[in-house]
């Protein structure tokens, strides 16, 4: 991830490596994001998850997916796309569908949209795929605590 793109990310959500799943924004607009994210072939979780076939822990995938949503929700939700008042926090999966395993030196690319926004809440479809093929769809719902502060 190159300096320009780590603050264009940071700039729109809380998350911070070692749990940042997010290189690239590759594309944004009102309501759908297109990101990226280059998994490493030594990433340390790879030497207990199946060390002998490492693949990449689903719950990690989707959580590439949450990100990219946080980071629409902040797009969408301010007009210079910084982070808005309180944490963006997940509220709600459903449908989640795992179709293909994803292997060390591999690049995600993640896309989501915003389905429906309900009061404080944003419902998203998300995606993941690697050389345009499904490894994941998905459902999910975030909402924004407003009374937490952000350090």
């Amino acid at each position: 991830m190159d300096s320009k793109d780590k603050e264009e990310i940071f700039r729109h959500i809380p998350h911070r490596p070692p749990f940042l799943w997010v290189d690239k924004i590759v594309a944004i607009e009102a309501g759908s994001i297109t990101t990226e994210k280059h998994i490493p072939v030594d990433l340390e979780v790879f030497q207990g998850h199946y060390p002998n076939y490492p693949i990449l822990p689903g719950v990690l995938l989707c959580e590439a997916v949450f990100q990219s949503g946080a980071i629409l929700i902040a797009h969408d939700q301010t007009a210079d796309g910084t982070l808005p008042a309180g944490i963006p926090v997940l509220t709600r999966i459903a449908n989640a569908k795992f179709k293909r395993e994803i292997r060390p030196g591999e690049t995600i690319t993640i896309q989501v949209a915003i389905s429906e926004i309900v009061g404080s809440a944003w419902f998203l479809k998300g995606r993941a795929l690697v050389n345009e093929k499904k490894a994941l769809t998905i459902e999910f719902c975030c909402k924004l605590l407003e009374d937490a502060q952000q350090e």
